[in-house]
Formats: structure tokens, C-alpha cells, sequence
């Protein structure tokens, strides 16, 4: 019995265990054989390497906020539009983070009908929110979101002339 055990460890050891160092085995992993310092550069050289592929694609979405026009709405209830409350402009804003945050989720690789369809429900919600909220979105608005939405078509990698007759991916769905 002891030299069964003997030999069947003996083989679990040999068969966790790698002779070479691209990969280690189990054995080693759980029982301290280190990396050589080439394995951890490599490993952290990819790592650095997709992060830095998601931040720039994250950071061109988010970077289209500074486009969003909603702080100007806002100050044009002072001048007597009341359609422009907070509540109003903030819910609108919410669309527009609602569609960066979804395509930073599905990621740059996200094929091209994914990533449209975040854009039609983004401007179907904004249909939804202009037939609850009398005159939101005027012409002056519809200007500021097509433009919002051709920039945050761009920067998740579409081009916005390829959608709506040249008009851009708003002129899809939109009713304003």
C-alpha cells in the first residue's frame, strides 16, 4: 500500500511539473517554484499591453463629455425655458453616460451591430424622454445631440457617415 501511494505521487508530482519554463505546473505553482524574471516580464508586458488598448478606447469615449451641451440647456431655463430644469437635462445627460458606459462594457472588439445597437437605444430613450417633456429637444438641441452622437460614433470606432444618409446614427432612430 505505501509504495502505491509512493508511485502515484510520484506521477502527480512529474505530471504537474513542466520541464520547461514557459508554463509552470500545478506542483510548482502551489508548492513555490517562482517565475523566472523573463516569464513575469512577459506576462506583465501583455497585461500593460491590453490595458493600455482598453484606456485609450475608454478614454476617447469618456473624453466626448466634454462635448455634451446639457450645462448650456440649464442655463437656458434662466432665460425663461422651462423645459431646461435640472431634473430634465440631468436625465438627458444619463442617456448619454448610460450609451459611453455600455460601449466601454462590450469593449472596442464589439462588432459593428453591437455597438449600433447601443446607439438605438440610446436615441430611442431620447425619443421616449422628448414626447414626455414638451419642446426638449428643439432645433438647436437636435443640432447638439446629432453632433454629441456622430463624436461618441467616432471615438467607439464607426463612422457616423455610413449611418442615417450621411446624417450620422441618430437620423436612424430619431424623432426630433
Amino acid at each position: 500500500m505505501k509504495t502505491a501511494i509512493t508511485i502515484i505521487l510520484t506521477l502527480t508530482i512529474i505530471s504537474c511539473s513542466t520541464k520547461d519554463n514557459k508554463n509552470m505546473g500545478l506542483f510548482d505553482k502551489l508548492f513555490g517554484k517562482k517565475e523566472t524574471p523573463k516569464q513575469t516580464e512577459n506576462n506583465s508586458t501583455n497585461i500593460d499591453k491590453a490595458k493600455q488598448i482598453n484606456v485609450s478606447y475608454q478614454s476617447k469615449l469618456i473624453a466626448t463629455k466634454q462635448f455634451y451641451p446639457f450645462k448650456n440647456w440649464r442655463e437656458n431655463y434662466d432665460e425663461g425655458l422651462t423645459q431646461y430644469t435640472e431634473e430634465n437635462c440631468n436625465r438627458t445627460k444619463k442617456i448619454f453616460d448610460d450609451l459611453i458606459d455600455s460601449l466601454i462594457h462590450i469593449g472596442e472588439d464589439a462588432n459593428e451591430n453591437e455597438k449600433i445597437k447601443q446607439f438605438k437605444t440610446a436615441i430611442l430613450n431620447t425619443n421616449k424622454m422628448n414626447d414626455e417633456i414638451d419642446d426638449l429637444i428643439e432645433t438647436g438641441e437636435r443640432e447638439d445631440l446629432c453632433e454629441l452622437t456622430d463624436k461618441i460614433t467616432i471615438a467607439c470606432g464607426l463612422d457616423p457617415k455610413k449611418f442615417g444618409d450621411g446624417e450620422g446614427l441618430a437620423s436612424e432612430w430619431r424623432e426630433w
